[in-house]
């Protein structure tokens, strides 16, 4: 449809939908200087408000048919620039500042996070036919977020880092939990408690009561062991 033919109301919801998205930039640049000033805990709360960001703006785009409103924009490309700040970015110089890695991994950590990142980014084949990711998905904000609650200590934290990059090129499968149709109310709503018992865990860290940890290990063990029986199962 050429755009000189979409009414103008659609338009001015399309390149707001287009701001809403960009408004994970900002969060990115807040979460980066949160960490930049030690503030651990407020730069997980911009990366979640910027994972929520990322986690519906492209269902207001596909409802508005933002890519018929706006041609010129191209959408996916706005949102993989800012998930590289807010999924890799930032968590890397996380991990650096907050001492997460032994001494001298540190940097080189961050550095085969940012590399095989890119890789994930620009493979044409990464999600499979039912909206699975095809090798991890490069989600290190999570990633970073349950190591420092975890606190399972630098050296296994490096092998955590270590093992999910070469992950990256392995065609194993994990959970996108709100495009994968099969399960999908359940997928939500562990989503969702996930998401709760996050936010619960950091605003009061260092304390880790019973409660919000265990419904945090329940929805992070069902990603895994659905994306793990997804993989298993092969090809749909």
């Amino acid at each position: 449809m050429p755009s000189r033919a979409v009414p103008a109301g659609r338009r001015l919801a399309a390149w707001a939908v287009h701001g809403f998205t960009a408004f994970g930039a900002v969060l990115g640049f807040a979460a980066l200087m949160a960490a930049g000033q030690g503030e651990a805990a407020a730069c997980f709360a911009f990366l979640g408000l910027a994972l929520v960001v990322d986690g519906v703006d492209g269902t207001f785009a596909r409802s508005l048919r933002v890519k018929e409103a706006l041609p010129g924009i191209d959408g996916a490309v706005l949102d993989l620039v800012i998930d590289y700040l807010t999924y890799v970015l930032v968590p890397a110089v996380f991990v650096v500042w907050f001492d997460l890695l032994p001494r001298g991994l540190a940097m080189p950590a961050a550095a085969w996070m940012l590399v095989t990142s890119l890789y994930c980014f620009a493979n044409t084949g990464m999600k499979s036919a039912d909206h699975y990711f095809v090798g991890f998905p490069a989600i290190w904000n999570v990633v970073v977020l349950c190591l420092w609650l975890l606190r399972l200590g630098p050296t296994v934290n490096a092998a955590v880092i270590a093992a999910l990059g070469v992950l990256t090129f392995i065609p194993v499968k994990f959970l996108h939990p709100l495009r994968v149709r099969a399960l999908l109310p359940l997928n939500a709503l562990a989503t969702a408690a996930w998401l709760v018992s996050a936010a619960w865990l950091v605003a009061i860290h260092p304390e880790r009561p019973v409660l919000p940890f265990v419904v945090w290990l329940a929805a992070g063990a069902y990603y895994v062991g659905v994306s793990a029986w997804r993989t298993v199962r092969g090809a749909a």
